[in-house]
């Protein structure tokens, strides 16, 4: 029994796992208030990415292209920028953060973004905009190396390089950077700080993602991380960055220049992983883990153990998506007695290799076992048409028809989920993701019975 970490055969992509950096960074940049990202680059880049946001919160964001089109190729298009810049601040008053996002086309051209924000702010900022608060700043996300999640990785990086100002004594607060998560996951996340009564800046804070519907009119969505909350970042008593490379270099980066205490990961997902999330937040702040806590742990390990050995064990699973979700996954799998025999990360990242989640899972399962980086879905139906036995497949809604065809079911996680209803609103990390992840997961396994006509016996009732 193995477990092996593997590079994708294939030179080229078919069927992409996720889309390219610059759509992390806009993620990224709808996460903070008073911010409009400007990427530079053809009007695909930016009418695609909303796209996806649209499709899986159901809500409209704001993000605005300088639509490049043939003849910057040739001639540049950093006037492009300028425009750009003008009609946003003269459009949206509001608007104090323009984060200008490179793309492929941009960075092969080798417009000089940095070199721009620099006359901007000496030209037009001063000569039209002296009245106003605005942050122009540069970020390099071409699309012909990483992925949308090396894209958020720089982009949170770039945001707290650029704000975070150190001041005489700390907050009092923790930087939580949530990684690429949804609504239902922030709100989790802040009511475990919450009942062990700590103060912490969430990067970023997008439960107003889900926006409602008022009297006064609709509400376009945005988060709410503001300049000041990125500021104070640099006086934080800890920083805890809950993913690897979603996140990572800007704790790095808090502890290199601010020597603010980094902790980075794991991924709070299961009861692990959770369990060591809230020993972190002890560690940082010296609060105690409240007694209510104990409790809704309690309520967990009571819904896992009422499914783990009799309707999950040795079910085996395949899993892609978010490398640093998709890992926290694998783990939680495990520990619920299932077999992630195939687990597909997306780009082309080279520190895999060097991933202690990963060399953990390497030493310790006791089945066989594959982890293959810069898959894709290909791989994945690939496989289980030579003959790999699933029984379920975890991940988000581009692999629906790998599920379809080969009668395989599904659990949509993660990022982009837009054929089913509601996702976003349910955490997969904290004690809840886990009742949450470890009931969905049988509830599919159930449906597929019932789809496949299994007698009742295989659910262990007469």
């Amino acid at each position: 029994m193995s477990c092996e970490l593997k590079i994708k055969e294939r030179t080229g992509v078919i069927n992409p796992i996720f889309t390219c950096q610059p759509a992390g960074a806009q993620y990224a940049s709808i996460g903070i208030k008073d911010c409009i990202g400007l990427v530079h680059g053809g009007q695909g880049c930016v009418m695609f990415v909303r796209l996806l946001f649209s499709q899986h919160f159901k809500e409209s964001f704001e993000l605005a292209s300088t639509s490049l089109h043939e003849d910057a190729a040739v001639f540049g298009a950093l006037h492009r920028v300028e425009q750009g810049v003008d009609v946003l601040l003269m459009r949206y008053p509001h608007v104090k953060v323009i984060p200008i996002i490179t793309t492929c086309a941009t960075e092969v051209i080798g417009d000089d973004v940095d070199g721009l924000v620099l006359k901007l702010n000496a030209g037009l900022l001063k000569e039209k905009y002296a009245d106003r608060e605005v942050h122009l700043i540069p970020i390099h996300t071409p699309s012909f190396v990483g992925s949308m999640i090396s894209g958020y990785d720089v982009a949170v990086k770039d945001f707290v390089s650029y704000f975070a100002k150190k001041e005489d004594k700390a907050n009092g607060k923790i930087n939580l950077i949530t990684g690429w998560v949804n609504p239902g996951d922030v709100t989790e996340l802040k009511s475990l700080l919450s009942e062990m009564q700590v103060d912490a800046t969430v990067l970023f804070e997008i439960e107003t993602f889900d926006s409602p519907l008022m009297p006064d009119g609709n509400h376009v969505s945005h988060g709410e991380t503001t300049i000041e909350d990125l500021q104070s970042t640099a006086n934080a008593i800890g920083t805890i960055a809950l993913n690897r490379y979603e996140g990572g270099k800007a704790a790095e980066f808090l502890h290199n220049e601010f020597d603010v205490p980094a902790i980075i990961g794991p991924t709070p997902i299961g009861i692990r992983n959770t369990d060591i999330f809230l020993q972190n937040v002890k560690k940082l702040t010296g609060k105690a883990i409240p007694e209510s806590l104990v409790r809704k742990r309690g309520i967990a390990i009571d819904a896992i153990a009422d499914l783990s050995h009799m309707f999950l064990a040795g079910k085996k699973v395949a899993i892609y998506g978010n490398p640093d979700l998709v890992i926290g996954l694998a783990q939680y799998c495990i520990d619920l007695e299932m077999q992630p025999v195939l687990v597909l990360l997306g780009d082309d990242n080279a520190n895999y290799k060097n991933d202690p989640r990963i060399a953990e899972l390497k030493a310790n399962v006791d089945f066989d076992m594959e982890i293959v980086t810069n898959a894709d879905l290909w791989d994945l139906e690939r496989r289980i048409k030579e003959g790999l036995q699933l029984d379920l497949i975890l991940g988000n809604s581009k692999g629906r028809f790998v599920s379809i065809d080969n009668n395989v079911p599904m659990l949509r996680v993660s990022f982009p989920v837009y054929d089913r209803a509601g996702h976003y609103r349910y955490p997969v990390v904290g004690y809840a993701g886990a009742i949450w992840l470890a009931e969905e997961m049988a509830n599919t396994i159930f449906s597929d019975m019932e789809y496949k006509h299994h007698k009742e016996w295989v659910l262990g009732v007469w």
